[in-house]
């Protein structure tokens, strides 16, 4: 089956603290949780699945006790979301109040949004500009 535009995209991480992570993308961000689970077996881990019903993406973060290998997030590693507008300062005060800390990716993208760390150190660039595919 070929890739299209309806493809679903999965983004998995691992997570230092699943509880932590997902206040920052929950109740931070504001992404729906749509699955969890707890580890139940060897090579299994405890995840969480956050994204919006419906949508054809969902951010997956994996950890517990049989996490085999730590967050090792770099500068260049940049979940974008393209927001069409200015970010809200509510939504930038959550993110921090649920453990982001404010970060600079660079001249152009702190040109065009606001970068938060997860408390894994992964980012978030909330980018005012519209995505195009040109």
């Amino acid at each position: 089956m070929p890739l299209t535009a309806d493809t679903h995209v999965r983004l998995a991480r691992p997570s230092r603290d699943l509880a932590a992570a997902e206040r920052f993308w929950a109740d931070g961000l504001g992404l729906d949780v749509l699955y969890r689970s707890t580890a139940d077996g060897p090579g299994e881990h405890d995840l969480v699945m956050l994204g919006r019903p419906g949508a054809g993406w969902h951010l997956e973060l994996v950890g517990g006790a049989q996490l085999a290998v730590a967050p090792r997030p770099t500068a260049e590693d940049l979940f974008v979301l393209y927001l069409d507008g200015p970010v809200d300062d509510e939504l930038a005060g959550r993110l921090e109040r649920a453990g982001g800390t404010r970060v600079s990716a660079g001249p152009y993208w702190d040109r065009w949004g606001l970068t938060f760390a997860d408390p894994d150190g992964y980012r978030l660039v909330l980018c005012t500009r519209t995505w195009s595919n040109d």
